[in-house]
């Protein structure tokens, strides 16, 4: 059996900024900080900085 890890791989939410409510998710690891990544926001034509939001699971 294997062993159990206490960093488990959780599913983060990316919302924009641009404030368009568009999401994409992808998955982290639980020690690790909270994500934050420029992406393409097809809604706004361009590159926009995403940002986990709290209620991911």
């Amino acid at each position: 059996m294997a062993a159990k890890s206490k960093a488990r791989v959780i599913i983060a939410r990316l919302v924009s900024t641009a404030g368009t409510g568009y999401i994409y998710t992808t998955r982290r690891l639980r020690l690790a900080d909270r994500l934050s990544m420029i992406k393409y926001d097809p809604r706004v034509r361009r590159h926009v900085l995403f940002q986990e939001t709290k209620g991911s699971k």
